[in-house]
């Protein structure tokens, strides 16, 4: 009989300590894995716009800086290397849009560089054309590496 009776008790023990400690540990109303969810209904999510493509003037903007800092442009010099560059990009960008096979596109890309190259060179003077030129092919990073080398290796003169 007090065999009997100390098991009980044991077991009761053993039950009530069990829940103790869960609660204990923050795993309450018997969740094993974290707090409980609400039983409310979410509202809609709020929807991320999705990044709009950039115009050809945007892009032409943001690439006429780092243009400047390289190739030293006058203001009219500058808004002729823009206003070309903004044509042709606009042409570039809806040639995408049509999602040509790729040939066609290669050729199209081809012809847009070929009457951009030409308008750029009718319109600037030798040099200044062929710093350009230099700075479309090699990219913007390498020209402004190139361009800082010189500067630094200029000596002052007395």
């Amino acid at each position: 009989m007090k065999n009997c009776r100390l098991s009980l008790l044991t077991l009761v023990f053993a039950l009530l300590s069990i829940s103790w400690a869960e609660a204990q540990y923050g795993y309450g109303n018997g969740s094993r894995y974290g707090r409980q969810r609400s039983g409310l209904p979410r509202g809609p999510e709020p929807q991320q716009e999705e990044a709009k493509p950039l115009t050809a003037e945007e892009i032409v903007a943001e690439q006429m800086p780092q243009i400047m800092e390289v190739v030293p442009l006058n203001a009219f010099e500058e808004a002729v290397v823009s206003s070309i560059l903004t044509k042709y990009v606009q042409q570039s960008i809806e040639l995408r849009i049509l999602g040509l096979e790729a040939d066609k596109m290669r050729e199209g890309m081809e012809k847009i560089r070929i009457n951009q190259k030409a308008e750029l060179e009718a319109g600037l003077p030798a040099d200044k054309f062929a710093a350009l030129m230099d700075l479309q092919e090699n990219g913007f990073k390498k020209a402004k590496q190139k361009n800082k080398k010189k500067k630094k290796g200029k000596k002052p003169k007395d």
